[in-house]
């Protein structure tokens, strides 16, 4: 897994009101659980937005105040009209505790149904799944080359070493889909 250095200082008050002055000063508001006490913090929100707007995870080394820990992020609030972060919420990691994560799928090799004219479909761009932080990958990568024309792959399908899927079994990660192409080429043969 990637790491990201993030730095914060501990903020002096907690609530709504404080919130918005932290916010007012370009920075944003972030709390940090799992650890011995939870720790309210402020970082830049440049610093935090090179985290977020990326579809990779990061094992991040959290700087505050001079102490270093572990975590991931765990939730973040944007603005609903604005796209900016209001707050973001982090899990310290340690070694021997599972955490929970979402992590990108990134389809592998050529589906047999795309050779005969459908179209691959992503249903699911990240599944959650639970296990030691040293074991999560930065991808989950699906081989979908025997994937036919009108099939899908669904969670319940796909294991991966030291982890645990959290999704519905029956969700579907990827499908090969007909187009009106091979719709139509199918009717002629049929006739």
């Amino acid at each position: 897994m990637k790491t990201f250095d993030l730095k914060g200082t501990v903020r002096k008050g907690t609530g709504k009101k404080a919130a918005k002055a932290v916010r007012t000063e370009g920075e944003v508001p972030c709390v940090l659980y799992g650890g011995s006490e939870t720790v309210h913090f402020q970082t830049k929100s440049s610093g935090i937005r090179k985290l977020l707007y990326t579809p990779d995870i990061y094992l991040i080394n959290l700087d505050i105040d001079g102490k270093v820990v572990s975590a991931i992020v765990k939730e973040t609030q944007f603005h609903p009209v604005k796209d900016v972060v209001l707050h973001a919420d982090f899990l310290e990691v340690k070694a021997d505790e599972p955490i929970v994560i979402s992590v990108p799928v990134q389809l592998e090799g050529l589906a047999e149904g795309v050779k005969a004219g459908g179209k691959l479909s992503l249903e699911k761009r990240k599944l959650k799944v639970k296990g030691l932080y040293k074991h999560v990958p930065e991808r989950l990568v699906v081989n979908v080359e025997s994937l036919g024309l009108g099939k899908t792959i669904q969670v319940g399908r796909l294991l991966f070493d030291n982890l645990t899927l959290l999704d519905a079994k029956n969700a579907v990660v990827c499908a090969v889909k007909l187009t009106r192409a091979a719709r139509g080429a199918a009717a002629s043969a049929a006739k």
